[in-house]
């Protein structure tokens, strides 16, 4: 079993950065890739981004795409999201999450999930 803690939240003024930290507990989890996902109110769960579970190789949603970079350091058990050049339309609630399967974007193949971090960002 993996738990997962999100972190790094917060306002930030359009054109700002944040980093989110997703840390984990579990030895299994560096065999699992991690994804990031959001959600704003109203709005389904999204997919932002993926990464497999040594970090060779990343996958993104095209909005996000040259602003957001995802990594991780195993020895840590922990994921981050850099996201720079915000936009009001990233604000939601980010959720990080493991599945075996890489890449995908579907939430149904994620095993566990984070309570998730609240990112706001003002125009």
């Amino acid at each position: 079993q993996v738990q997962l803690v999100e972190s790094g939240g917060g306002l930030v003024q359009a054109g700002g950065s944040l980093r989110l930290s997703c840390a984990a507990s579990g030895r299994t989890f560096p065999t699992y890739a991690t994804g990031w996902f959001r959600q704003a109110p109203g709005n389904e769960r999204e997919f932002v981004a993926a990464i497999n579970w040594d970090g060779d190789n990343t996958y993104y949603t095209n909005s996000v795409k040259g602003r957001f970079t995802i990594s991780r350091d195993n020895a840590k058990n922990t994921v981050y999201l850099q996201m720079n050049s915000l936009k009001p339309e990233d604000t939601a609630v980010y959720y990080c999450a493991v599945a075996y399967k890489f890449p995908t974007y579907r939430t149904y193949e994620y095993d566990y999930w984070g309570q998730g971090t609240q990112v706001t960002v003002s125009s």
